[in-house]
């Protein structure tokens, strides 16, 4: 049958169809190898799913801000390469800001980035960024330059071994690397820009979020970071240059105001959003951590960061000390000192352990030098669990005493009232009232250090901008 119609449709061909570009090879030839290759890179994206979502922290579920979500990218889809591709879009439960897209229409967008951004348009620009990547191949370009990297790297080190020469090439490669990655960048921000031009976006949003992006990443270097390796910035390079050529390709598409921003849209999908750690995670109040399913809590002296990631909580502070708290499982009967000399502790000066009783629970402290550092270790058992909190300076320094009996002793199992008391913070969108300034809006917010300038960063708020009566705005609250 499928002969017959191919000859009927050989037969339809008449004299006059015949002209030169009826002879022209497609523009995008359907092959064996192209089905395949797609098909295999499809089913290796849709393999990686699981690990994403374990890395993100699981899918975060809101129908309304879901349905904010595929709307814009059912905007972008229409002017797409491949329009008739269908897309899976997740959301994940991280505050890190990143977005990405693999390649068999699996788009993930964290709500930490959804936070950051401001309108429909930006988060479009982010979207059309990733899809960007997907159009251009860039995986399968990526992972041929780093096999020939790798190839690269093993005969410079197998011929020249560990000389100065070898060095040498090993960095040039590197630099080429991150050279070809760059390139890709602005490639995608190219096509990004293009596309929601055509889906009727505002063309400039790309450079507005590029700069939003700056200012989060300045915002956070002071703050402390959730974990940089899982951003956005970590892969896409963000400097003055790359936000001048977003605004280059922006003009070229037209004037500012060209396009819609559709921000009221966009403030309404957002509004309820999570902010920051979930509850499973425990949470940061300034400078102490609270866990309201572990029911534990400490607090670090003025001057540190907490950090808290799924593995552990990190705090850094003045003169390169640090800390880490989190907690184990061992045998109910072991005692706190034999498990202090476990071997768990390298460097572990045996005649300092001791045991203590912390705010009515049981306790052991050690000592401990390795490799320039001094450690403290402190264990305490709390509801059946054992947590660990070390606290770590260099050798020079003449505080680790003193930062590690104030943390030590801040620990404490949380009453049922704290525990009820505690909620999550979430982005709760405002409209400004008349006499309200970014000062006093900022000075409402709760559960969140440097106020003002963190409504700045969520707000996109240059230095010098002012609010108006009418304008709405994000706000972190646990309201």
């Amino acid at each position: 049958m499928a002969f017959l119609a191919l000859l009927a449709g050989c037969q339809a061909l008449t004299g006059s169809d015949i002209t030169e570009s009826a002879f022209r090879p497609s523009d995008n030839p359907v092959t064996v190898d192209s089905v395949s290759r797609n098909n295999r890179l499809a089913e290796l994206a849709k393999s990686q799913h699981p690990r994403i979502l374990a890395t993100y922290g699981g899918e975060y579920s809101d129908p309304k801000l879901e349905r904010m979500v595929a709307k814009v990218v059912g905007s972008l889809t229409t002017v797409s390469a491949n329009p008739t591709q269908t897309y899976r879009i997740t959301i994940l439960n991280s505050p890190n800001v990143n977005a990405f897209a693999l390649p068999g229409g699996y788009l993930y967008v964290t709500r930490g980035l959804l936070a950051l951004a401001n309108d429909s348009s930006e988060l479009a620009a982010v979207i059309a960024h990733e899809m960007g990547h997907v159009t251009a191949n860039h995986g399968l370009q990526r992972q041929q330059k780093e096999a020939e990297e790798v190839l690269a790297n093993k005969v410079v080190t197998d011929v020249l071994g560990e000389s100065q020469t070898a060095k040498v090439a090993l960095i040039r490669g590197k630099l080429r690397l991150a050279q070809f990655s760059r390139n890709q960048e602005l490639e995608a921000d190219a096509i990004g820009i293009k596309a929601i031009g055509q889906a009727g976006f505002d063309p400039y949003a790309a450079g507005r979020f590029l700069q939003s992006m700056a200012a989060y990443s300045d915002f956070r270097s002071i703050s402390g970071a959730t974990d940089p390796s899982l951003d956005f910035l970590a892969s896409h390079p963000n400097t003055p240059q790359r936000i001048e050529l977003a605004q280059r390709h922006a003009r070229l598409i037209g004037p500012p105001g060209t396009g819609v921003k559709d921000r009221d849209s966009f403030l309404a999908g957002i509004d309820g959003l999570l902010f920051g750690d979930t509850p499973e995670e425990g949470y940061v109040r300034g400078n102490t951590f609270m866990h309201p399913r572990l029911g534990v809590s400490f607090s670090v002296p003025a001057g540190f960061a907490i950090d808290n990631t799924a593995a552990a909580v990190t705090a850094t502070g003045p003169g390169d000390m640090a800390i880490r708290f989190d907690g184990v499982t061992i045998e109910p009967k072991m005692s706190l000192t034999d498990y202090l000399r476990s071997g768990w502790v390298a460097g572990l000066v045996d005649s300092s352990v001791r045991t203590e009783t912390i705010n009515g629970n049981e306790a052991a402290v050690a000592q401990a030098r390795a490799d320039g550092w001094q450690f403290d270790v402190t264990v305490i058992r709390a509801n059946g669990q054992v947590y660990r909190l070390l606290t770590a300076a260099p050798l020079a320094g003449n505080s680790l005493d003193a930062v590690a009996r104030s943390v030590g002793g801040s620990f404490h199992v949380l009453s049922e009232a704290e525990k009820a008391a505690l909620k999550p913070l979430r982005i709760r969108v405002v409209t400004v009232r008349p006499g309200q300034t970014m000062g006093t809006l900022a000075a409402g917010m709760i559960g969140v250090d440097r106020k003002l300038d963190l409504f700045r960063v969520l707000n996109g708020l240059a230095p010098g901008a002012t609010v108006s009566a009418g304008d709405k705005v994000k706000i972190v609250s646990d309201r």
